[in-house]
């Protein structure tokens, strides 16, 4: 239970005094009228004794009273109508709420931290007021009145005459049979005269000698003079007199049985309100107005012809609060006490005082002493008589119906001068003078009588006393005998059917338990008395259940709230609506957040049903909110229901301040982190052959590799518009931005171009959510308007639309736990700053028929078959929270974020806006092959554009075509095949010899230093004018890699007028291109062994090339052509091919190989040395009759991108040119006999089958040969990952790499060659031995002196070689020592001796060549190409 603000030992005496009646006469009510206070009113402050009292106990022991009070209350002679005091203790709870600012107890429990209100005001009201108003019972004496005060004024005028009459009207009263009410406690009541008189306006003289009558009458014990009225009321206003009056009457005024105006009150039923006016002055006895006298029925009386079950409807329940709002602001605005001044308070104490000591406590006291006397001697002789009457009557234990003794339900009802009443009335005596040891052992004797007898009632009550006597014994020399307790609750509740007294007895053994900490014992025993009949009290007592919960030592939280829950329900059902609204929120506090979400539901719901019903909007919208905003777990019936009701909460709200601020709205959710800005117009569908550059856009998915890739791109084109410098106030250009990007700064947008914001909204209910009217929300400040009072939150398009135009989304559906994106756009019309804030729409529910199982629509609500959708206007805020900070010591100790700009652009002045068209630009390509497209630009903005360059990982990929192509129009040949290639005509007679031809690879801008990847689009004139569009032919080249390739293009612009915030712009496009495998080519180049050519000069090469077919016919391939083969080097050129075969066309089917060998010259010095070093000769083979000009683009272009990729990737890899750059000259001039740089172009077309149609497909593949002997490839080779070294846990010795020449470049040094008859005849038979000249050349291939060793002799390795080659012996000179010059040839005639015919190897000796003036560099074996086979005939 709540902590009380009376301790229970304070409590019990409080509730239980001894009774007085005051009967006055009109003359004396109208002067205490005058204080618009009645008689016992009057009284009421000062009924409590400011000093301890004595009287003596039977056994003539001084007895001490504590704290006594009397109760004085005027006589009313009918008992309280049972309706009546419902509806009293239901005004008193209602009134009695918790203080506005009262400080809450915290109490920590566990995980929970609880407010609780400490007290229960209400429930102290409602128990001292069920107390004072329980009616008088027979089986108990405690509320019986004691004594009467009869009350008459000096200014009557016969004041002694007065008194006689009061006397006997009293005596009428308590005798006379026609009146059972009220009770009195003894046939012989104390009459106690007094004598009011007035001093402001009486005669004191008069007064005193009517008082010195009295007391010659009454004796000086019997009558007292009080003298009151001492100023007059007019004076009221001169000097603040204290009110002490206030306190009791406001606590309920209704509660207060006198508290009438001068006159008749009317108390009416709710029905015939007109018929029956009630006089309550006590003393009329007349019929008014025809009625019976009924004049003496209870203040609390009802009308029997109200409801008969005396329930309060809810109108009633408003229509009763109100009017007691009423009551007690009237009662507020009256002075009680005006005519009395403190001097008459003191009197008023005094005259108490008087009373007690010399009336009241000596009549108790004799009363005491009767009682104890007549049981003393009645003892023996009453009992035995009493008892065998009963035996001889009944003949068993169980009385029959006699004269005297009536059965009902509880037993026995005794009459009334019964042995056994006699006891309890002393105990009730005992207990109301604070005697509780004598009271518990008469309690004690009562209740066995009583349980002998089988009178429940009467021992019921005997055990209730009992139990709390030995409660209240000084010095505890017993436990609290609950057990009587419970025994007493259980025969009121089941036998007797009394649920009020049972109630009592909850009431005060609750209190008495809790004061031991009983609290387990106190919570079952309050819970137990929770029932149907009375929603009002079940409540209570539920309350109090839940407070003993929570105060124990250890607290039961949980069993606390719920308790709370019931009984906020019972409140509610009890039409305390406030009251129900507080227990909810207590336990509230206790589900919340603990994932009990059906439970928060339920309680978040009455609470916004209980705060609608109180008027208070605020806290209905709050708590329906938290309905919808936790993930809900309801149905989706009970959802609409909420969100209905939540919806009319909150039209409700908004119409009482239409004008006010915008609410915020709870659904749908927003994920703020997840919004998206887009700056930049949709992008344009496809139109038929024209495909618009992809750029960015909303639908893209954000990949950080890519966006890696763009920004490294723009920084390459940057850097080299910027003379190879990145500026240091350079970011990235980001059209979109989201959580991903970079949004520390604020981004910029450019006038007259839409700002898209995307933003993720996400319905957790199961019903559909319909926002209409959907639109940004934002702040501008232009940036001609300086200062903050322009600032202003615009709304709609009609607020400001000529600064930012915003659009509406009518209708956006989203429904039951969809995530949905709404793309809402702004019109920026002026530079300045804009803040997007966040978005306004009507949120609504779509129409359907919703029915929720006992949940009926609030008032107001259409309750048809269709619910009416409904709709309020609120807003959303955007809030997006930036990175976490983490660069600092600080910020990493630290939780701190950064800004997050992206709702923040500023808007800047008109740029350039290019738009990209590709027109008949493929989806697939073989590997290698050519295709023409073009690419349209379109100026769309009214800015002029400059400065246009595309940037692509891939330049190999793409061409605009040299100089060249601009300057010389296609043949017409090229035109009718639809090639993409400049071709000519050529004689059959030049089939196997080269066409010549020389380009720079500065025609097709590729110079050696510039950024290969940035290239140039060759606008005329530079410039594109606003609307202005120029279409360019584009030729593609599929890559070397089979599979789907993502190529970038970044396109770069600048404005003519350059801009201080924004420099340039870019516009992104993503060519997908899908490839697939058309042929390999793999070629090698070795020196050939013959010594002349043409002009008599050394340096042959022999080019071999193999083409395979490896395409797998998916693309439809029939077969393919090898058309020509080019060659391109500054040094080399092809001079004819040597291919055996006359098959005039090279076909290859699937899968078939095509042998290639050509024969490569140097080129003619003359031409080498005009030529500037980045010249190269193209020199072209044709297989067909039309020469394809390689040195033309697109061939040449392809060539040189094909070329300077290649130079990149050697870059890359840790490049030999490193190493050659610091080695010696003379190693270098090795190195260089062994290179060739030789690239060679194979042209090819493939005839396709598509669609019934045959088209023509034409490409190339290059393959770049460096080095003699060493193969190369058309595509690149996957590398085989390199083999697992062993560790060296030691460093090595030698750490210097020496310099030296590789094995096989150091073979390159000599080239020989044998000149030989093939087949020689000689006659063995006559000569055995055959002698065969053979001259040896011996060609330097470097520029150096070289020392050369020959050695004829043999060194054959193997067995083998042997039996193969058979054995001869060379004549002569066996080993030759020569210097031979920079490229000197020098021929050695050697003797060869065979001895049998065969077949011999000549190949078989041995050069050694070392570089004249080094020491280091070991002779090593020259390797000769191929064997020199000779046979030898006999003839």
């Amino acid at each position: 239970m709540a902590q009380c603000v009376q301790s229970v030992q304070e409590l019990i005496p409080d509730s239980f005094v001894p009774c007085v009646a005051a009967l006055c006469s009109d003359e004396a009510e109208r002067l205490t009228r005058l204080n618009h206070l009645s008689f016992a009113e009057l009284l009421k402050p000062f009924s409590r004794l400011t000093s301890e009292v004595h009287m003596r106990d039977p056994n003539n022991q001084l007895h001490i009273i504590k704290n006594l009070k009397i109760a004085v209350s005027n006589i009313v002679t009918q008992p309280p109508h049972p309706g009546a005091i419902r509806k009293l203790l239901s005004d008193v709870v209602s009134c009695s709420q918790p203080a506005e600012g009262l400080v809450a107890n915290v109490i920590t429990a566990g995980d929970y931290d609880l407010n609780i209100s400490a007290t229960t005001p209400w429930f102290e009201s409602y128990r001292e007021t069920f107390l004072q108003s329980m009616p008088a019972s027979d089986h108990e004496f405690l509320n019986h009145y004691l004594a009467c005060m009869l009350v008459a004024s000096s200014s009557e005028a016969d004041p002694v005459e007065q008194f006689s009459k009061l006397s006997q009207e009293q005596h009428r009263i308590q005798h006379n049979s026609d009146y059972t009410y009220p009770k009195w406690f003894i046939p012989n009541t104390l009459k106690y005269y007094v004598l009011l008189h007035d001093v402001s306006a009486g005669d004191e003289q008069r007064a005193e000698s009517i008082y010195e009558e009295m007391k010659q009458k009454y004796g000086t014990q019997g009558c007292y003079l009080l003298k009151i009225n001492s100023r007059t009321s007019n004076r009221a206003s001169d000097e603040q007199i204290p009110d002490p009056w206030s306190q009791y009457l406001q606590k309920n005024s209704i509660q207060n049985q006198e508290s009438y105006e001068d006159g008749p009150c009317t108390v009416t039923s709710n029905k015939n309100s007109d018929s029956n006016l009630l006089s309550l002055d006590g003393l009329d006895n007349e019929v008014k107005d025809g009625l019976p006298n009924n004049f003496r029925a209870h203040p609390l009386q009802l009308d029997p012809s109200s409801d008969p079950s005396n329930s309060i409807d809810g109108s009633d329940r408003v229509k009763c609060a109100s009017s007691l709002h009423d009551t007690k602001k009237a009662n507020t605005g009256i002075i009680h006490g005006a005519c009395l001044t403190l001097t008459d308070h003191d009197r008023i104490r005094q005259f108490i005082q008087e009373f007690t000591f010399r009336g009241l406590l000596p009549h108790i006291e004799k009363t005491i002493r009767q009682l104890n006397d007549q049981l003393i001697s009645r003892k023996g002789l009453s009992r035995s008589l009493f008892s065998a009457t009963k035996k001889w009557f009944s003949g068993s234990k169980v009385p029959e119906k006699s004269i005297n003794e009536l059965k009902n339900t509880s037993g026995l009802l005794y009459p009334p001068e019964a042995p056994e009443l006699q006891i309890r009335k002393m105990a009730d005596l005992c207990f109301l003078v604070q005697h509780y040891d004598l009271a518990y052992s008469c309690y004690h004797t009562a209740k066995k009588d009583f349980l002998n007898d089988q009178a429940m009632l009467y021992a019921a009550g005997a055990l209730e006393m009992a139990a709390v006597s030995a409660f209240l014994q000084p010095g505890a020399p017993r436990p609290y005998p609950a057990h009587y307790m419970d025994t007493a609750i259980q025969t009121y509740r089941d036998i007797c059917k009394n649920m009020v007294l049972a109630e009592r007895c909850v009431l005060l053994s609750a209190e008495i338990l809790k004061s031991q900490s009983k609290y387990s014992e106190a919570a079952a025993l309050l819970i137990r008395l929770t029932s149907e009949d009375s929603d009002l009290r079940s409540a209570l007592l539920l309350e109090q259940a839940a407070h003993c919960f929570i105060n124990m030592k250890s607290p039961m939280v949980r069993k606390y709230a719920f308790h709370m829950i019931l009984a906020g329900h019972r409140f509610s059902k009890a039409g305390q609506k406030k009251h129900a609204l507080r227990c909810y929120c207590q336990a509230m506090q206790v589900y919340k957040g603990k994932g009990w979400s059906l439970a928060e539901d339920h309680i978040n719901f009455t609470i916004g049903r209980q705060s609608y019903t109180l008027r208070q909007l605020d806290n209905a919208v709050s708590a329906f909110r938290h309905i919808l905003i936790n993930e809900s777990k309801q149905s989706a019936a009970q959802q609409g229901a909420f969100l209905r009701e939540y919806l009319y909460v909150y039209k409700n709200v908004s119409q009482l301040s239409p004008d006010g601020p915008l609410p915020q709205l709870p659904l749908p959710y927003i994920n703020s982190s997840a919004t998206r800005v887009f700056f930049g117009h949709d992008r344009r569908p496809a139109d038929g052959e024209k495909q618009a550059a992809t750029h960015v856009s909303l639908d893209q998915e954000y990949d950080y590799e890519s966006s890696q890739q763009w920004r490294e791109l723009e920084e390459q084109v940057v850097a080299l518009v910027n003379k190879g410098v990145i500026p240091s106030n350079f970011h990235p250009t980001q059209y979109c931005l989201n959580s991903y990007s970079d949004n520390s700064r604020f981004p910029l947008a450019v006038v007259e171009e839409p700002i898209t914001v995307e933003v993720a909204f996400r319905n957790p209910l199961k019903v559909s959510l319909l926002l209409t009217d959907l639109s940004l929300l934002w702040k501008f400040q232009p940036n001609d308007f300086i200062g903050k009072n322009n600032e202003e939150v615009k709304e709609l398009v009609t607020s400001e639309p000529e600064m930012i135009g915003t659009e509406v989304i009518s209708e956006f559906l989203i429904n039951s736990e969809e995530s949905k994106v709404a793309r809402l756009k702004l019109f920026p019309h002026h530079i300045g700053e804009l803040h997007i804030l966040g978005v306004v729409y009507n949120l609504g529910t779509i129409q359907g028929s919703m029915t929720v199982d006992g949940i009926g629509a609030l008032p107001g609500c259409h309750t048809g078959k269709h619910s009416l959708s409904m709709s309020v206007r609120g807003r959303q805020d955007l809030e997006i929270q930036g990175p976490r900070l983490n660069n600092t010591k600080e910020e990493k100790t630290s939780i701190k974020y950064g800004p997050d700009r992206r709702l923040d652009p500023i808007i800047t002045e008109e740029m350039p806006l290019l738009e990209v068209f590709f027109i008949h630009f493929p989806t697939g390509l073989l590997c290698g092959e050519i295709r023409k497209a073009y690419v349209e630009f379109v100026n769309v903005s009214k800015c002029p554009l400059t400065g246009l360059k595309v940037v692509c990982k891939h330049p190999e990929f793409f061409t605009f075509g040299g100089n060249t192509a601009i300057l010389t129009p296609l043949s017409p040949s090229a035109s009718e095949n639809c090639s993409a290639y400049k071709t000519v005509v050529t004689d059959s007679t030049s089939v196997c010899t080269a066409l010549t031809s020389s380009a720079s690879s500065t025609d097709f801008g590729i110079g050696t230093g510039s950024h290969p990847e940035v290239i140039p689009v060759p606008l005329p004139d530079t410039v594109l004018l606003p609307g202005a569009s120029v279409q360019l032919p584009m030729w593609l080249r599929g890559p070397d890699e089979e599979g789907v390739h993502e190529i970038n293009f970044l396109f770069y612009y600048e404005g003519v007028k350059k801009q201080p915030k924004v420099r340039h712009r870019i516009l992104r496009h993503t060519a997908v291109i899908c490839t697939s495998r058309s042929l390999s080519v793999r070629a090698t180049v070795c020196r050939s062994n013959s010594l002349e050519d043409e002009e008599g000069r050394g340096g042959n090469m022999l080019v071999f090339v193999d083409v395979e077919n490896i395409n797998t016919s998916e693309a439809g391939v029939k077969e393919f052509h090898i058309v020509q083969v080019s060659s391109s080097s500054k040094h080399w050129r092809l001079q004819k091919s040597v291919n055996l075969s006359e098959n005039k066309d090279a076909k290859l089917g699937s899968r078939e190989k095509g042998k290639f060998c050509f024969k490569a010259i140097r080129c003619k010095e003359k031409e080498v040395a005009t030529q500037s070093s980045e010249k190269y000769t193209f020199a072209d083979i044709i297989f067909g009759n039309e020469q394809i000009i390689s040195s033309a683009s697109p061939c040449a272009d392809f060539f040189y991108r094909s070329l300077s990729s290649e130079l990149r990737k050697s870059q890359a890899q840790p490049s030999v040119h490193t190493e050659k750059q610091s080695m010696e000259g003379a190693v270098r001039l090795i190195q260089k006999c062994s290179e060739v740089d030789l690239s060679v172009v194979i042209l090819w077309k493939a005839y396709v089958v598509e669609d019934s149609k045959q088209l023509i497909l034409e490409g190339q593949h290059h393959v770049i040969l460096h080095t003699v002997g060493k193969e190369a490839f058309s595509y690149p080779q996957k590398q085989e990952p390199p083999e697992m070294e062993p560790l060296k846990f030691f460093r090595p010795e030698n750490t210097t790499i020496s310099l030296r020449p590789s094995v096989e470049q150091l073979s390159n040094l000599i080239k020989t060659s044998l000149h030989y008859p093939e087949s020689f005849n000689h006659p063995f038979h006559q000569k055995s031995l055959c002698l065969v000249p053979v001259t040896l050349l011996l060609s330097n291939c470097s520029k150096a002196d070289v020392d050369v060793i020959v050695d004829l002799r043999h060194k054959t390795t193997s067995p083998e070689s042997l039996e193969i080659h058979g054995s001869f012996t060379w004549l002569g000179q066996t080993q030759y020592k020569l210097q031979l010059k920079g490229e000197e040839i020098h021929s050695l005639q050697l003797k060869a001796c065979f001895v049998h015919t065969g077949v011999y190897n000549l190949g078989t000796f041995r050069v050694f060549a070392k570089l004249s003036d080094q020491v280091t560099v070991f002779e090593t074996s020259q390797q000769n190409s191929m064997p020199a086979l000779i046979i030898i005939n006999n003839v």
